[in-house]
């Protein structure tokens, strides 16, 4: 990265993927062109310009960490994922290096989201000086993921219950900037139908 803005991944892979329903497995193992969807969102994290990846694991976390098997990626358990996903972005946020000065939070479960996408926000914040919240858009369309300056952190570390980002994005505390992606920013696989139009198989091993 140009600038000394450097941006680190806060990967979340911690929920129990509830609306996949009992005999459908966990999305985040679903198949996609040969490979877990959690690797692939990991893959792709990793084939950005951010400095560090951090993956945060809750439900089934040990399948999810087997599945990212030889990554240069820093694993988080968060044991109290089941509180909702507060903690979960605590986690993340914790296992940052010191020099980060933005944490990507990308969703475990958007995998029409690429390298490029995630460069577009980096660059973005980069050149705001790592002073402004980045949002992927699509048109008119907010979406995922952002960044968060490390000016939001504290509040972030502060967060409880089912309250992630998106309620310090909106919360008016600090400007935004929406970055167009296109459709890849609306695009999450949280039912079985989701994941088969997206082009992934759904998990046929395993309980979810």
């Amino acid at each position: 990265m140009n600038s000394g803005v450097e941006v680190g991944v806060v990967l979340l892979a911690v929920g129990r993927a509830s609306r996949m329903g009992e005999q459908s497995g966990h999305k985040l193992l679903a198949a996609f062109d040969g490979e877990a969807l959690i690797r692939k969102m990991a893959r792709t994290a990793l084939s950005s310009a951010a400095r560090q990846t951090v993956v945060v694991t809750g439900h089934r976390g040990a399948d999810i960490a087997a599945s990212l098997s030889g990554l240069d990626l820093a694993l988080v358990h968060n044991p109290e994922f089941a509180s909702g996903m507060a903690s979960s972005l605590r986690s993340g946020l914790g296992a940052l290096e010191p020099e980060i000065a933005g944490a990507l939070v990308l969703l475990g479960d958007m995998p029409g989201l690429t390298s490029v996408h995630l460069n577009r926000l980096i660059d973005a914040f980069a050149a705001n000086r790592g002073e402004a919240i980045i949002r992927a858009c699509d048109g008119e369309r907010r979406g995922n993921p952002v960044i968060l300056p490390q000016a939001v952190f504290p509040a972030a570390m502060g967060l409880t219950g089912d309250v992630g980002a998106r309620a310090l994005v909106e919360s008016g505390t600090w400007p935004v900037i929406d970055i167009e992606i296109g459709p890849a920013a609306r695009l999450d696989v949280d039912t079985p139908d989701a994941v088969r139009a997206a082009g992934g198989i759904i998990e046929t091993s395993g309980r979810d």
